[in-house]
This record gives structure tokens, C-alpha cells and sequence, in this order.
């Protein structure tokens, strides 16, 4: 399999495109590498941890992708990629330690293998390393950074507090998604494009994608979390469940009329662990599992859509099966 292939598991249909993707990713998979390397060895075996466990390098296929609707040897794409990456893997540092995850891609997180003011300093070092890139591709592109890193702690913060009162909690969590997930990506794609040196019209386009998409990946991944026999996010099955994160599927089943008294009361806060098989069994034979897959479908064909609206090419052909995969997995 492919780089490109392992971002998002789907046939590129030009062996050309895919091939030019999975080489840039691979320049970013060695980047990766070197930037993460310090003085202090303990800090670099921190830092290189997570993405030493793997992962979809999904934000960087996204900007090298989107790069191909111009020049994809560009200066910046690349960097501005690398810079996408870091700045994710930064922010799964911080999520581990704020959700007390214990496993992150099928591996110890780094809070449990260290400690959280391990892995707080860590995520630290890895935005700061981000930092000093995206400084080298210009005041523009700082400024999208800090724009959308921005977003992401707005974004994390509305999941904190919740909804306010009077607020549909189901439109907050969207909003939160787009915020915290939706931003970076959208980020991601936009850059590529820009630097490839795209028409302001496609670069907006992308973006837009972008966002879209990365909703539709969370909620693709949430749905996973609850449906699956397996660990396929790479994370404790039901770590959200039991740590009363309100993912869209528990939301639906809070608010639907149609669900049973019994899901409902364990829902209603931390599922015990010892409730969680029962509760993943009754959630997924619930009507909320049906609406959650509705506004998944609803956000791909969303994503679907903008793709109609760029160029002609083998990228955008790309970026249509995404949004096909996307709500495949989980037909």
C-alpha cells in the first residue's frame, strides 16, 4: 500500500497523481524526522513517539493533493504540509492528557508512558517547531496559522463547557467539530494550493473542502468508535463513552424520543466500564446510530458537491472518492 493509499485507503484512479502524493509524503515522512531531533535525546524519543506509531497523514496527502490543481514542485508545499502535520500531532499530545487516554494509534499515549506534564511540554515543543517553520514561508502563512490555530482552541474549548443553555446541542457539536477537526484540514488543503500557486477561486474551494470534509472524518471516526468490533480509530474503543464525551451518536440517542429508557439512563453521563459493553450494544441498534450515519452522508455529499466545482483533473477526482470513502466505511 501506497503512502497516499494509507492517508485515505482508496484507489487513486491516475497511477501518475498517486504517485507524485505518496513521493511527496514521503519527503514529509523523512522531514518529519529530522525536524523532531533535539539536543536532548529524551526529548526527541517524546516527540518522535506518535508519529513513530503511525497514523493517516491525512492532513499533508490533503495539501499535497490539492497542490496538484497547480504546480505540486512548488516551494512551500511541502514545508507548509510538514508544518500541518506537526501542528496536529502537537494537538493529539494535549487531547491525551485533557481525555486521560491511555492508547493513541494502538500505542501507549504519552501521557501514560511518561506523564502529562510530559506530553503537555512535548505537544509544546512540537507547536513550537511549527512555529519556526511556517515563519520561513512568509507573514501570509503565519498568519492563516495562528488563524486556525486559533479556531482549534476555540473549538476546544466550546467541547469543555458545552453547549449554553437554549443552544440546539447537536448544532454546538457541529460547530465544534468544524472548529477543532474541520479547521486544521481545511487549513491543510488551502496552503497546498496556494503555494502550488492555484487560482484564488480553487485555493477557496479547497478550503471550503477541506473543512467539510474533516467534519465528515469525525464523524466517520465516531461512528466507528461505537460500530466496530475492532480498534479501528487506533484508540480505546469507548474512551469517549466512559469519559462522557457527547459524540453525535450519544447526542441523537439523548435527544430522540424513540430511545429506550435503559440507553438513555446510561448515556446520560460516564458509562461505567462496566456498562460499556451493554451501552455499545444498545446504542448501536439504535435509531441514533441512523441519524448520525444520515448527517454523515449529509456532510459527504456537502464535500461532494464542492469537488463539481474545481477544475477538471485527476486531484479532483481524488477528492470526490474521499467523500465516498468517507461515508463507505461505514455503510
Amino acid at each position: 500500500m501506497s503512502l497516499a493509499q494509507r492517508a485515505t485507503p482508496l484507489e487513486f484512479v491516475d497511477p501518475r497523481l498517486e504517485a507524485s502524493v505518496s513521493s511527496g509524503l514521503e519527503v514529509v515522512e523523512r522531514r518529519l524526522h529530522e525536524v523532531v531531533e533535539s539536543g536532548d535525546p529524551f526529548l526527541t524519543e517524546a516527540a518522535s513517539h506518535l508519529f513513530k506509531a503511525g497514523g493517516k497523514r491525512f492532513r499533508p496527502m490533503l495539501a499535497i493533493t490539492a497542490a496538484h490543481f497547480g504546480d505540486p514542485t512548488a516551494r512551500g508545499v511541502i514545508e507548509s504540509a510538514l508544518v500541518m502535520e506537526l501542528t496536529h500531532l502537537a494537538t493529539l499530545y494535549h487531547d491525551d492528557v485533557m481525555d486521560e487516554a491511555s492508547k493513541r494509534r494502538g500505542a501507549p499515549s504519552a501521557n501514560s508512558r511518561w506523564s502529562n506534564s510530559i506530553a503537555i511540554l512535548t505537544g509544546d515543543y512540537l507547536f513550537a517547531v511549527a512555529s519556526e517553520l511556517v515563519a520561513e514561508l512568509g507573514s501570509e502563512t503565519v498568519s492563516t496559522q495562528a488563524r486556525t490555530f486559533s479556531r482549534l482552541v476555540h473549538g476546544q474549548i466550546a467541547e469543555t463547557v458545552g453547549p449554553p443553555d437554549g443552544v440546539d446541542p447537536v448544532k454546538w457539536y457541529l460547530h465544534v467539530l468544524a472548529e477543532k477537526t474541520g479547521s486544521l484540514i481545511a487549513t491543510a488543503a488551502r496552503l497546498g494550493a496556494q503555494f502550488a500557486g492555484a487560482s484564488t477561486d480553487v485555493v477557496d474551494a479547497v478550503a471550503d473542502f477541506g473543512e467539510t470534509i474533516g467534519v465528515a472524518f469525525q464523524l466517520s471516526d465516531d461512528l466507528l468508535d461505537i460500530a466496530s468490533d475492532d480498534d479501528t480509530s487506533g484508540k480505546t474503543q469507548g474512551t469517549d463513552l466512559m469519559e462522557g464525551v457527547p459524540t453525535l451518536p450519544v447526542l441523537y440517542a439523548k435527544i430522540g424520543e424513540d430511545t429506550s429508557p435503559r440507553l438513555r439512563e446510561l448515556v446520560s453521563g460516564p458509562v461505567a466500564e462496566e456498562d460499556l459493553p451493554e451501552t455499545l450494544e444498545l446504542l448501536r441498534a439504535s435509531p441514533a446510530m441512523d441519524r448520525a450515519r444520515q448527517t454523515l452522508h449529509e456532510y459527504g455529499d456537502r464535500a461532494k458537491a464542492i469537488t463539481a466545482e474545481l477544475p477538471a483533473c485527476p486531484a479532483r477526482d481524488a477528492l470526490a472518492g474521499i467523500c465516498d470513502y468517507m461515508v463507505a466505511r461505514n455503510a
